[in-house]
């Protein structure tokens, strides 16, 4: 586990609109002291309003937007063709033809076997289990603090209600690997298919599937202009897989060393007297 401690909200430093006292004209005590405060001490902030609908839970908050696009960028397994697989993030999956209401919406999951999309026609507006007939190999949830309790399957099916996620990953679906990451304990926890129930799998913030012939770790950088703590794909030699935008720095650093280089080589050619441009 990374030792470094999640930011510290500021509610927990400075005082909210509920902590401070009236301002009620008759609790001052003198008349130089009825003045507006700033918006920071009387208004709640980002950590005080919840980024859920209580009729929704786990809605996206910018860190849901940034981790699903870098395990997207960096999933490039050998052992499958991207044009047969499918990836989706924050989309609903429909799981049960008996109930066709009835969805789960996955922060990220992978499907094997499947087409995927090669114009704007054909991209799927959700993931229907009976249509594609292919169920996902693999989940991965980022815990939220409205969802922790189902996402850890600690949480009861309601009586005449949908069964709860970790139900339809375990039970219904059958999903072989179901994977959770803790971004306030940064936490990698993955979850492995034995039998009919999953059995959490020992690690130390990575894991390797066979599979695919890749693994998932915790890494620690910076993505997007952002300095991160999050997850992401790592190749059989233990390198992380780099993004699009690494990949071009790394080719613009590649060519300025070989610029350098020529330079140097013609600055030696010049010294003995030979003009490297008739070369």
């Amino acid at each position: 586990m990374y030792q470094t401690d999640p930011p510290r909200p500021p509610s927990e430093v400075l005082p909210t609109m509920y902590d401070l006292p009236s301002e009620d004209p008759q609790d001052l005590d003198t008349p130089e002291q009825n003045h507006p405060r700033p918006a920071w001490e009387t208004m709640p902030t980002m950590y005080d309003l919840p980024s859920e609908d209580p009729e929704e839970p786990g809605l996206p908050d910018e860190f849901h937007d940034f981790q699903p696009q870098l395990l997207r960028e960096t999933f490039q397994p050998p052992t499958y063709p991207l044009g047969e697989m499918f990836i989706g993030t924050d989309l609903n999956l429909y799981y049960d033809a008996r109930n066709r209401l009835w969805y789960k919406r996955l922060d990220w999951f992978l499907v094997l076997g499947v087409f995927r999309a090669q114009q704007q026609q054909q991209m799927r507006l959700s993931y229907v289990v009976w249509q594609e007939a292919i169920a996902p190999f693999l989940v991965v949830e980022l815990l939220s603090p409205g969802t922790e309790a189902e996402d850890l399957g600690q949480t009861l099916r309601d009586t005449n209600k949908p069964p709860t996620k970790w139900q339809v990953y375990e039970q219904n679906l059958r999903i072989p690997y179901y994977i959770v990451f803790d971004r306030y304990q940064n936490i990698l926890r993955v979850f492995q298919l034995t039998a009919t129930r999953y059995q959490e799998v020992e690690i130390q913030n990575k894991f390797w599937f066979e599979e695919l012939q890749l693994g998932i770790g915790v890494w620690q950088g910076s993505y997007q202009q952002t300095f991160c703590l999050l997850i992401r794909w790592y190749d059989v030699t233990g390198n992380w897989i780099l993004t699009p935008e690494e990949r071009a720095e790394q080719e613009r650093q590649r060519a300025e060393q070989e610029r350098q280089r020529a330079e140097i080589l013609a600055q030696r050619l010049r010294s003995l007297g030979v003009d490297p441009d008739t070369l």
